[in-house]
């Protein structure tokens, strides 16, 4: 099973210094068949490319805890066994835990399929939806409108052995 593990740069340099994604359990997002109800296709790239978004947020989420963070988001992809793999209690599609995993174990980062990054041009739209995701999460509409402006930058694919030149 395909998961992506959310964090920002600062974590990502963690985890290439340590040799795995960590500590456990690890939150990642999934493929889940609550996903799959809610996004309503049997596509698996497409799937796949609405866990990844579902991942996004989620590191938007950790930029917006850690104002010191350069405001990118990072996503991890991992193959993982499913038996390592616990789904999390579905509360609903409008929830951020649609799609949501856990990971009982750390991961060794050598087995990261890639690495997703926005670009630096994005940073501007990341800073100001970290900024408005708190409001957006309790119905402000504006507030989500600007968490959307994130959303149009798609993030850039590098493989692992790119991790050093991007922390």
């Amino acid at each position: 099973m395909r998961v992506y593990v959310p964090l920002t740069l600062p974590s990502l340099a963690e985890a290439h210094e340590a040799g795995h994604l960590g500590p456990a359990p690890l939150t990642a997002y999934a493929v889940t068949p609550a996903l799959r109800e809610w996004y309503v296709s049997d596509d698996m790239e497409e799937l796949e490319y609405a866990a990844l978004g579902r991942a996004c947020l989620a590191s938007l989420r950790q930029l917006a805890a850690d104002p010191a963070a350069p405001r990118r988001r990072v996503v991890v992809a991992v193959d993982v066994a499913d038996a390592a793999v616990t789904a999390v209690a579905d509360r609903g599609p409008e929830q951020p835990a649609l799609g949501e995993v856990r990971l009982a174990q750390t991961i060794p980062l050598r087995k990261a399929a890639s690495v997703h990054v926005d670009a630096s041009d994005a940073e501007e739209d990341v800073a100001a939806a970290a900024a408005a995701l708190d409001a957006a999460e309790k119905g402000d509409e504006d507030a989500q409108f600007t968490v959307d402006g994130a959303e149009d930058h798609d993030l850039m694919w590098f493989g692992v052995q790119e991790i050093p030149n991007l922390v």
